[in-house]
């Protein structure tokens, strides 16, 4: 992967908050053969250290906040904690949802191990079907959802969305082949369509901040052609 700066959206004297680019790992993992990670360059762009405060997956973009001393990342990890931060996503999902839902369903963090609560609110945005067939049906539907998460589970909105059988796009695990290729070959579109899209905190001087990453320019090809024009306001 070719990064030479990340886009900061937000900086102060203990934060710092990136849009993360899909297809990168925050940090090292022994699960993955990865020698680039975001902590490594983000690091090497600020030339000082940074602290991960909490991760998006590989393939999912946008607000990313990390400390730039311990005691601002103990802070914002404790907002984590106690469920004082506003996380948002944006989605692009198979079919059509009803208007607004809330999906409390358990997981676990592995196989065999215990299922944890994990609670996971959407709306939906816009909906189309589109004129192409996808599998053994003449047409497609997809639907925009804007989520919020209340806990942060391993593949959380991924697997919630599988759970009600309206796969993100572009998931490889919990996802579905026949769409995914589909916006492969007709969009040329690899990566998920899940974003990131707003993060809200308290800064270390008790302020409230409100952060927002753009799309990149394949979920914006994505939204246009389903014509999707809104603000996810």
């Amino acid at each position: 992967m070719n990064i030479e700066r990340f886009s900061i959206l937000y900086e102060d004297d203990d934060l710092v908050v990136i849009n993360k680019p899909p297809g990168i790992l925050v940090h090292r993992t022994p699960i993955s053969e990865d020698q680039v990670f975001v902590l490594q360059l983000l690091r090497r762009q600020l030339r000082q250290r940074v602290y991960p405060v909490h991760r998006l997956d590989r393939g999912t973009s946008g607000v990313l906040a990390l400390g730039k001393s311990s005691a601002g990342a103990e802070g914002l990890s404790h907002q984590f904690r106690e469920q004082n931060v506003r996380k948002h996503y944006l989605a692009l999902v198979r079919g059509y949802l009803e208007e607004r839902g809330t999906v409390d369903y358990p997981l676990a963090p592995e196989p065999q191990r215990e299922k944890q609560r994990a609670i996971t609110h959407y709306e939906r945005l816009a909906q189309r079907e589109v004129d192409h067939p996808v599998g053994p049906y003449d047409t497609a539907r997809y639907s925009l959802l804007r989520l919020r998460t209340e806990t942060g589970r391993r593949h959380q909105i991924r697997r919630h969305c599988s759970h009600l059988r309206h796969p993100i796009i572009g998931a490889r695990r919990h996802g579905d082949v026949k769409h995914n290729k589909f916006f492969r070959q007709h969009l040329h579109i690899e990566r998920m369509l899940l974003h990131a899209y707003e993060l809200g905190f308290y800064n270390t001087k008790g302020e409230w901040q409100r952060v927002r990453a753009p799309l990149d320019d394949d979920f914006e090809r994505a939204l246009e052609f389903l014509d999707f024009r809104i603000s996810p306001d």
